[in-house]
């Protein structure tokens, strides 16, 4: 990347005026592949309904595309230029600082399997938003750090994650966040070579650094769906111990909850409940689901088709010889279960199979 930067002048720092841009052209002027090289699925829409899309600047997008394509629930990744004034740029006029686009991330998810959230927690957290136009050693306007959601609620949980995060950023010893948040305009798709890179070079550059900071999702006082009254999901002050964790929950949901554990099948307390209502984490307060999604699946432990909008986390889990999808408290990580897809399919495909002990039940 170095190299081109110094041949193409991509060291320029400051941002070129509308007026002063490379006139682009009408039309790209390379192809761009139908399929993705890991996933095996399209890079190019349209894509299935129940999928969003996300778009993401944070330095190179080598790095940054695997980083996303890595997460479970996300369907489809795919590099390219955003956020400047040149149409249909290519690489080399992009790092000649006059388009005004940032190397930017499409990320195409199932928000049943991952939150918008989620995916703007592991942007703060994977690379430093404090360094304005540059990322490390990659300096330049096509570094610069952005986010450009595709909807007013997009744009809501990325300003909200950025106000509490920039806070931590400054108790460690960082500026002020410089991240551009704006509406998402035109996405231009790189070039074939750029796309899925680092799978095609597996040794090839990297320059993604995070600060090491964790980087919280606020969540508010929300309404029990279906219901009037407000309940409030930080009524629980997290622990900041694993004492205090063993104080708060019972040797049971001490296991399941904090150490990944199991609790044996038609055991549990919600495994055959209709009330309705909302279940939230056990150890934190945090709503996770509508009991307008639970349903018998008959494999003995609660089950959901879906959890609320930027409840949960998910992780892969290699454990016993398996390779599944675990579920976790997205304000608090504690273990909940794991998600499945052999779901009721007009449902949308999935199994939230969950542990009664990491379950709180409030009655509408």
């Amino acid at each position: 990347m170095s190299l081109l930067d110094n041949l193409f002048g991509g060291r320029k720092t400051e941002m070129i005026a509308a007026d002063q841009a490379l006139p682009g052209s009408d039309a790209p002027r390379f192809d761009v592949p139908a399929t993705h090289a890991v996933l095996g699925t399209p890079i190019q829409g349209p894509f299935p309904q129940n999928l969003e899309i996300a778009y993401f600047g944070l330095g190179c997008f080598w790095g940054a595309e695997r980083l996303f394509w890595q997460l479970p629930g996300v369907y489809s990744t795919a590099v390219g230029y955003m956020g400047g004034f040149t149409p249909n740029p290519t690489y080399e006029e992009v790092c000649s600082g006059k388009t005004g686009h940032t190397e930017a991330v499409m990320v195409v998810f199932d928000p049943a399997l991952v939150s918008y959230a989620d995916l703007v927690k592991t942007f703060f957290e994977e690379h430093d938003p404090t360094q304005g136009m540059r990322q490390g050693n990659d300096l330049g306007t096509q570094y610069r750090s952005a986010i450009y959601p595709t909807s007013d609620e997009q744009d809501r949980t990325a300003r909200e994650i950025a106000e509490s995060f920039g806070p931590k950023l400054e108790a460690a010893g960082y500026g002020e966040i410089t991240t551009e948040i704006a509406p998402a305009g035109p996405f231009y798709y790189a070039e074939d070579y750029h796309q899925q890179y680092l799978h095609k070079v597996p040794n090839g550059y990297c320059g993604l650094a995070g600060t090491g900071v964790s980087c919280p999702v606020p969540w508010a006082t929300a309404p029990v769906s279906g219901g009037s009254d407000e309940v409030d999901v930080l009524d629980l002050k997290l622990p900041q111990s694993d004492d205090e964790w063993r104080e708060r929950l019972t040797p049971m949901q001490y296991h399941v909850l904090r150490e990944a554990g199991t609790e044996r099948p038609f055991t549990g307390e919600y495994v055959d409940t209709e009330t309705d209502g909302v279940y939230r984490c056990a150890a934190c307060g945090n709503q996770l689901f509508d009991s307008g999604t639970k349903y018998h699946s008959g494999c003995g432990w609660p089950s959901f088709t879906e959890a609320l909008p930027g409840a949960t986390e998910y992780l892969t889990d290699t454990s016993h010889g398996m390779i599944r999808t675990e579920v976790r408290c997205a304000r608090c990580h504690s273990h909940l279960g794991h998600v499945f897809p052999d779901g009721p399919r007009e449902a949308g495909g999935n199994r939230y199979c969950m542990n009664s002990v990491s379950l709180d039940l409030i009655e509408k």
